[in-house]
């Protein structure tokens, strides 16, 4: 799952077929810039440049290339569904303008994606494009966004806690950073919260920490933390998920694989910072040992918890990560997790929300969210419903006994472990498409990841382009 061979692309070929992007108002000048014949074939096909239409061009050998319309979509999705659409085995080059080739080869490889390895292959292989030797930016969030979407899509019984601990841990040294794998009496002793919730099952629960700092990063670069949730499976522990509602459970550790997504981006670009990683690897599951409905947990902070639901796990498992990072005093905290279903009611699938406790950053992630076409929406910290956790035998239940609001509440819960004056950013994904659409089959999705990664970029190392060494 860590090595990504992006078999739509291709450095070189002995011959290519042309593969023209173009937008309405190019229309006319492309075409009289044709032979007359095929000129008149894309005329009499209707062709309009609308966003995603593909008419391809005859040749005397077959065919001679293709022209796809791009309409006024800007996002990678307008290139999409290419590569099950483009006849292979010729690779295809671009003939477009330059300032579409980035969106063009990370839409064409996020169509491409297929979970494989656990089925017969299929014959229909996807078409592959010719690309410049020298790595670019898009290339290696393809690559980061394949990783999570392979591990979100892996069967629990194939990923759990052990398995996605040991990824994590070999992501972590490939580039050299310093990883910590915390389990049994040590995972008790420093991480209680994520040892209580993966009591009840018979796969002992892990806690990874990855310890990484650029090349050419100073000592006192900046810290950039980052906190996953990654639940392997979620059965809801006693409080008992109904059967449709575990059909998705193997994707609870989405967040996790998201943060991982977004480490392998930033250590392959090797920043100018300083970066610690952070994921409980966990499985939410019932047996005699489980935690119950109303017991009370001691957090690593000192702060106790009552367990209103024991499906409310993944901020157990969160508090005590938050609570670590912010001993560093990090330049900027980001944790993410597929935490509430509320926060799908309110948003849908698509629209992660982002809760952040600094005004400026969030303008940041959603402005980058905007222009990476990654998006996000900000929900409010609103403080008038922190009392709805108090609990009379504890310093806070692990969720409220009102019916609403409950991606709030659940954000609340959360702040109560960062640290004052600790910028900190907490998206709720979704991590999941529920149907195919171009570039977005259907199963795990890597959400806010690109976003992130232009904001930080942007932000925290102002003037790097985010581009990566090829390896």
């Amino acid at each position: 799952m860590l090595d990504q061979t992006l078999a739509c692309l291709v450095q070189d070929a002995d011959a290519t077929r042309p593969l023209y992007a173009i937008r309405p108002p190019q229309l006319t000048s492309f075409l009289d810039g044709l032979p007359p014949a095929q000129a008149k074939f894309v005329r009499e096909c209707g062709f309009v440049a609308a966003a995603r239409e593909l008419t391809l061009l005859p040749g005397p050998d077959g065919v001679a290339g293709a022209v796809l319309g791009l309409g006024e979509d800007q996002s990678p999705y307008a290139f999409g569904n290419l590569a099950f659409r483009l006849p292979d085995p010729v690779p295809w080059r671009l003939e477009c303008a330059e300032a579409e080739h980035a969106a063009a080869v990370l839409g064409f490889c996020l169509g491409a994606y297929r979970f494989g390895g656990l089925k017969q292959p299929s014959d229909r292989k996807p078409a592959r494009l010719l690309i410049p030797a020298q790595p670019g930016r898009a290339e290696a969030e393809a690559r980061a966004i394949w990783m999570v979407r392979d591990l979100i899509n892996t069967p629990a019984n194939l990923l759990g806690p052990v398995e996605l601990a040991d990824c994590i841990a070999a992501l972590g040294r490939r580039y050299g950073a310093a990883v910590a794998i915390h389990e049994g009496t040590a995972l008790e002793a420093a991480y209680p919260t994520v040892a209580a919730v993966g009591r009840g099952s018979a796969r002992p629960p892990r806690v990874v920490c990855v310890q990484w700092a650029g090349s050419a990063a100073p000592p006192d670069a900046p810290l950039l933390s980052l906190c996953g949730k990654g639940v392997c499976f979620d059965s809801g522990g006693y409080d008992l998920k109904p059967s449709a509602g575990m059909l998705r459970m193997k994707k609870d550790m989405g967040g996790g694989a998201t943060m991982l997504g977004l480490a392998a981006l930033i250590m392959q670009a090797d920043l100018p910072l300083r970066l610690a990683l952070r994921i409980g690897c966990v499985e939410n599951s019932v047996s005699g040992t489980a935690m119950r409905p109303l017991d009370v947990i001691r957090t690593r902070s000192g702060r106790t918890v009552e367990v209103g639901n024991t499906d409310a796990e993944g901020r157990l498992v969160l508090c005590d990560l938050l609570d670590d990072a912010c001993a560093e005093a990090p330049a900027l905290l980001i944790d993410g997790a597929t935490l509430t279903g509320a926060a799908r009611v309110a948003l849908g699938p698509d629209l992660p929300a982002l809760f952040c406790n600094d005004d400026d950053w969030a303008v940041h992630l959603l402005r980058a969210g905007e222009t990476t076409h990654d998006p996000m929406w900000r929900l409010p910290l609103w403080s008038g419903y922190a009392a709805w956790l108090d609990s009379p035998v504890a310093d806070l239940n692990n969720v409220s006994a009102k019916p609403g609001a409950g991606a709030i509440v659940a954000a609340l819960f959360l702040q109560r472990f960062v640290t004052a004056g600790t910028k900190w950013a907490h998206l709720d994904l979704y991590a999941w498409n529920d149907q195919t659409r171009p570039g977005r089959p259907k199963g795990g999705e890597a959400q806010t990841i690109r976003a992130l990664f232009a904001a930080i970029c942007e932000r925290m190392v102002p003037g790097h382009t985010g581009s990566v060494t090829r390896r």
